[in-house]
């Protein structure tokens, strides 16, 4: 079995700096910088559209852990949809509104039923 590998932005001298910048990350961005489209601050984890912080380029491809210059606001979806995989162009690769062009449905990630969910975390 493979031994689990540490991330410094979660565990030892990174994990100050990057809860500091994280949080100036959401406060200051709201725009998604994978898709482009608008964070709502009010969708709560574990909504797809919560917002989130994402490593420019991933902590595994070498990137910073806590460089506020390696931080960006996204959407919750789609940080999971980019994972650790260098985008060149990420706001050009708009993958909601291609979606929506080819009546493909969205496939969420499967940890979390999500046909159950009720919005009882944002304001309507």
């Amino acid at each position: 079995m493979a031994k689990k590998q540490r991330r410094p932005d979660r565990e030892g001298s990174y994990r100050t700096a990057f809860e500091k910048n994280r949080q100036i990350v959401l406060k200051t961005q709201n725009i998604c910088g994978i898709c482009g489209k608008e964070i709502d601050p009010r969708f709560k984890y574990p909504h797809p559209l919560s917002p989130t912080v994402d490593h420019i380029v991933p902590v595994s491809k070498g990137g910073h852990p806590s460089d506020l210059s390696n931080l960006q606001a996204a959407h919750r979806w789609c940080n999971r949809w980019k994972s650790d995989r260098l985008v060149a162009s990420q706001r050009k690769e708009n993958i909601f509104e291609e979606n929506e062009k080819e009546n493909k449905k969205i496939d969420l990630p499967q940890h979390y039923d999500w046909s159950t969910y009720r919005a009882e975390n944002t304001e309507n």
